[in-house]
């Protein structure tokens, strides 16, 4: 029975450490490494955001869905989490929170770059 148990409290220490890394990806665009969603869609920072704080909202956010990270998410390196006003959360790298752009409808497509002067891809370092 004790196996058992520390078995199980292995896989569950497994799923909870590796589900942070499912919530995104990097990926290669014209020889630039971006991040992605789990689905390949592009991340976007927003200039208006403050570090670990999320500035858009309603609209804003009909239109650059912020990264969503589950109520047990756990922060990771430069990957952290941002709660938002609105109760839930959403992922961060380096302290910026990050979007997908409803315009990008397909993995690779990064529409959202420079919208408003005020989008830009979050590059993986």
């Amino acid at each position: 029975m004790k196996s058992i148990t520390v078995g199980l409290a292995v896989l569950l220490l497994g799923t909870t450490a590796s589900y942070a890394a499912e919530a995104w990806k990097e990926a290669d665009v014209g020889g630039t490494k971006i991040y992605t969603d789990a689905d390949g869609m592009t991340l976007y920072t927003y200039d208006k955001d403050e570090k670990g704080k999320s500035n858009c909202y309603d609209k804003c956010a009909t239109n650059w869905p912020p990264l969503k990270a589950e109520a047990d998410a756990k922060a990771e390196g430069e990957w952290t989490i941002v709660d938002r006003t609105d109760g839930t959360k959403m992922w961060a790298y380096e302290g910026k929170p990050l979007y997908t752009f409803i315009k990008d409808k397909k993995a690779g497509d990064v529409t959202g770059d420079g919208v408003g002067e005020v989008w830009h891809i979050a590059k993986a370092d």
